[in-house]
């Protein structure tokens, strides 16, 4: 998904009598519900539901996020947090480590690729939640956590402390095949532009002059950030329009144009893409097919044109909403 992380200003259009008169309406089949209904609900809960039905019916991608999913929304974007840099995830009820983060407190602690985690801070990681198992290893900067580790070969678990520290997300990966520089875009977050454009001097400095070209794969990257899509279309452009967005009004119509240098070289470039890629993945994809920079490859994409500006309710406290405005 496309978002802009922005705070707007409340519209001043004023409500007229008509919307009044549908607001008492709603107050009076919220108080049927709570005098009524089968079994208790709580307020909260009620008031969600209907935000999330009146939002729903506008379009799949506007939507109400509570201050939770607020939260995890902006560690996505920013592609940052706090924690013990480990990749992982969920086999046989214990939590896995796919690999540590280079230069985090996990890869300094010597935690490996296959590791199982049992226990964090005492508490059995056996019948917890992925989720709730990573939310106990991220906190504050430079607060200490316990891991109790199994590792095959290894007859019994022990303990590693660790201090927390700032993560990076890396949404951008690569490597060399043969003469050729492939790199990944998982998703497009605030990191993105800066991992690629030291992916590609890394992979031109590693292959050296003989470097034939890049393979740009985007499959199953279901978007991100806008600015991100038009920097990553930027660096392989010299020149163009890379996207423009529509809003309501005249007056939102964007324009948005590559400039000049290509961070390549103009080497040849293969975009990968398939019915996963979408939205952010669309516009990099559409771009450089465009202006024939780029051979796409793969399968029909996802399809999604739509940007979703995130906009914060009561400072963030009472979670956000995502709603479609261009």
């Amino acid at each position: 998904f496309c978002v802009a992380l922005l705070s707007l200003p409340m519209s001043g259009v004023m409500a007229s009598s008509e919307t009044y008169r549908q607001l008492d309406l709603f107050a009076d089949v919220l108080e049927q519900v709570r005098a009524k209904y089968v079994r208790p609900v709580p307020d909260a809960e009620l008031m969600e539901a209907a935000i999330d039905g009146m939002l729903a019916s506008l379009d799949p991608h506007s939507g109400y996020m509570n201050p939770k999913d607020f939260r995890d929304m902006q560690v996505q974007t920013r592609g940052e947090f706090s924690g013990l840099g480990i990749e992982v995830t969920m086999e046989n009820g214990l939590v896995k480590v796919v690999a540590p983060i280079d230069g985090t407190p996990a890869d300094r602690a010597g935690i490996k690729s296959g590791d199982f985690i049992t226990a964090i801070d005492g508490a059995q990681v056996m019948g917890m939640k992925l989720q709730d198992a990573i939310e106990r290893m991220r906190g504050p900067v430079n607060t200490s956590v316990t891991v109790t580790m199994a590792r095959p070969g290894v007859e019994k678990p022990f303990d590693i402390t660790l201090t927390r520290a700032p993560v990076k997300v890396q949404s951008v990966r690569w490597r060399k095949e043969g003469d050729v520089g492939y790199i990944r875009i998982t998703s497009f977050t605030e990191q993105t532009e800066e991992g690629l454009l030291k992916a590609i001097d890394e992979l031109k400095r590693e292959i050296g002059p003989s470097i034939k070209g890049f393979v740009l794969d985007l499959r199953n990257n279901p978007g991100g950030l806008l600015d991100q899509a038009i920097a990553v279309s930027d660096a392989f452009l010299d020149q163009g329009e890379i996207v423009s967005t529509r809003g309501r009004y005249a007056s939102d119509i964007q324009r948005y144009n590559a400039r000049e240098g290509d961070a390549t070289g103009g080497l040849p470039l293969i975009v990968l893409i398939n019915g996963g890629s979408a939205s952010a993945s669309e516009i990099v994809a559409g771009a450089l097919q465009d202006h024939k920079r780029a051979l796409l490859l793969g399968t029909k994409s996802f399809g999604k044109g739509s940007v979703q500006t995130v906009i914060p309710l009561q400072n963030g406290l009472q979670g956000a909403l995502r709603l479609t405005t261009a």
